[in-house]
């Protein structure tokens, strides 16, 4: 809960910005000048550009959230069983033996979105963000289409 909590206080602080950004766009844009008309159109994009990145991940968010409910409901939500280093690193055996547990039952299941669930928490676990976020994106693909 208290991650959350966090997650919308930066939430909030970025729209703060962007907020300013816009309003910083917009006065430039109404200076009699090219180059600060240049600024301005250019803030614009890049704050439509940073609100949907922050949507995007608002939402993918969500989405992981959504999922890890149901998983809970059902009983079937992975267990943090992976000792860690008083640093937070996980023991590097262990969360090699989780994985190939996780990564045989998604072989063994491919059309199961649970399984792939669990999968993306494994690389998680083991410190591959990129692959548990593309992972955690297919379970929630393979969700919505069921």
């Amino acid at each position: 809960m208290k991650d959350k909590l966090w997650t919308w206080v930066m939430i909030v602080l970025v729209v703060i910005v962007m907020a300013g950004a816009l309003t910083s766009a917009f006065r430039f844009l109404r200076v009699d000048d090219a180059v600060a008309r240049l600024l301005g159109a250019g803030t614009l994009v890049l704050v439509a550009v940073g609100a949907w990145f922050l949507w995007h991940a608002i939402s993918f968010g969500m989405r992981t959230e959504r999922l890890g409910k149901i998983l809970a409901e059902e009983g079937g939500l992975p267990e943090d069983t992976v000792e860690r280093s008083p640093a937070g690193r996980p023991n590097r055996q262990q969360a090699d033996e989780q994985f190939e547990r996780f990564r045989a039952e998604a072989e063994a299941a491919p059309e199961d979105w649970r399984v792939w669930y669990r999968l993306a928490y494994a690389y998680d676990v083991a410190g591959d963000r990129g692959r548990a976020r593309r992972t955690m994106k297919r379970a929630i693909d393979m969700h919505r289409a069921s």
